[in-house]
């Protein structure tokens, strides 16, 4: 329970006020225990009916959760305030932040010229040029791109289908262990999260099964370069993923091809293919950022006409449109035939120093993931223990709980910028941890 922190308020405004001032502050971290609802009424002098509508408001805005017997805490990621990657030690080598190599992202190409500042950009949108760049993206995959449009990235457009679509309270099926931002998104939109386990195919059929059982009304999952497990679609896991959401036609599926030109594997795409096969309701979407550049927050998204209409429709009550300087830069990159020749390059390295590690792990008897992108996921007993025995060792790595929901232990290692030969370093390091942690805790 919280004793360093003093919850005030009178009514649930202000009790729910102290409580958000506490997280944005600090003075109730992550992970912190709220007092039970009779024992906060009591101390603020309000009713218990108060303090729970308290909790329920704070829950449905993902500031806090419940967890059964152990009560309401402060949620992992509390969308409240601004959460920063933790520091990275001096003197390791990052492998944590999931970054491209930057020796494989071309220097950026400023636009010819600026766009007219008097005009109406919401009357048209999208540049003409990047629209069928966009297009033809999409097509060569076998991704429907008769309705396309843009967002500021992969995470603003699930953000905006999401809100268009549900309602609070709603439920959404995330691959578990999934990308954390979205793990943290769902909740903060106030809606609950379902977890979908995953493997080296992606989704688990029987798995997405259960979440649309238990009432899931839409579904966020990665074809290819699955975050962090590295899982991607075979033709066969995703026509049996199509034949279970072919049970529930009313939910909206999100594809998060965020990676698709080096991801390293085909596309099996649950939204390629004829009509009868793909869901009636989907989008996918596609980003640059990892081998374009970061800072380019630009994503293409193609869609079924309902969703691009109200997808578009929000937009247009909001930012409006995508940057036309933003657009421009972006066109000119992938109209680039050096760029091209930068990003195939890339692809080929990145499966490279991939499979090196995997190999590496695997001389060393240790079981790992990563069948396409840029992560390996590893299960490990005790993740602290890894991450701070690697730490010793030179060699910085997630601890695997922010990409978990009831999924194992486990740590991410970012591969992009890992030669070969550094691969078979940080295995031999890594074993030599995983036997220490086994000395301690017993075999």
């Amino acid at each position: 329970m919280a004793t360093q922190y003093e919850i005030t308020g009178t009514n649930a405004k202000g009790i729910a006020a102290s409580i958000e001032r506490g997280v944005a502050d600090g003075g109730l971290p992550p992970g912190t225990a709220l007092p039970p609802v009779r024992r906060l009424a009591e101390r603020l002098g309000v009713s218990p009916g108060t303090v729970a509508t308290t909790y329920q408001e704070l829950r449905r805005r993902g500031i806090v959760v419940t967890r059964g017997r152990a009560g309401t805490v402060i949620a992992a990621s509390p969308a409240v305030a601004s959460r920063r990657p933790p520091v990275v030690p001096e003197g390791v080598r990052d492998l944590a932040g999931g970054h491209p190599d930057p020796a494989f992202l071309p220097a950026l190409l400023p636009p010819a010229r600026l766009s007219p500042g008097a005009r109406s950009h919401r009357a048209a949108p999208r540049m003409a040029p990047l629209e069928r760049l966009a297009r033809d993206w999409f097509a060569a995959d076998g991704v429907p791109a008769e309705h396309v449009t843009f967002a500021h990235g992969a995470l603003d457009c699930a953000a905006r289908l999401l809100s268009v679509e549900l309602r609070p309270g709603d439920a959404v099926a995330m691959e578990d262990p999934g990308y954390h931002h979205l793990l943290d998104l769902v909740p903060a939109l106030g809606l609950r999260t379902v977890p979908v386990a995953v493997d080296d195919e992606g989704m688990r059929p029987e798995a997405l099964r259960g979440a649309l059982r238990a009432g899931a009304r839409a579904v966020i999952c990665s074809p290819r370069s699955q975050n962090p497990y590295g899982g991607c679609f075979s033709a066969g896991r995703r026509d049996a993923l199509q034949e279970v959401l072919a049970a529930a036609p009313e939910v909206l599926v999100i594809e998060n091809d965020h990676a698709a030109d080096i991801a390293g594997a085909p596309l099996h795409s649950l939204v390629a293919g004829g009509p009868a096969a793909r869901p009636a309701r989907w989008a996918q979407v596609r980003t640059v950022t990892k081998y374009l550049g970061t800072d380019l927050r630009w994503a293409a998204l193609a869609c079924d006409p309902t969703t691009l209409a109200r997808h578009d429709g929000r937009l247009l009550l909001t930012s409006g449109w995508v940057s036309h300087v933003l657009q421009e830069t972006v066109t000119r990159l992938m109209s680039d035939p050096a760029t091209s020749a930068l990003v195939g390059r890339a692809r080929e390295v990145y499966a490279e120093r991939r499979t090196a590690l995997l190999s590496a792990l695997a001389g060393h008897r240790i079981g790992a993931h990563g069948a396409s992108g840029m992560n390996v996921w590893v299960p490990v007993r005790d993740e602290a223990a890894v991450v701070s025995g690697l730490r010793t060792r030179g060699w910085w790595v997630a601890a695997g709980a922010r990409f978990r929901i009831a999924a194992p232990p486990g740590v991410r290692i970012t591969t992009a910028q890992l030669a070969p030969a550094d691969g078979v370093r940080l295995a031999a390091d890594l074993a030599a941890v995983l036997a220490e942690s086994q000395a301690t805790y017993g075999g």
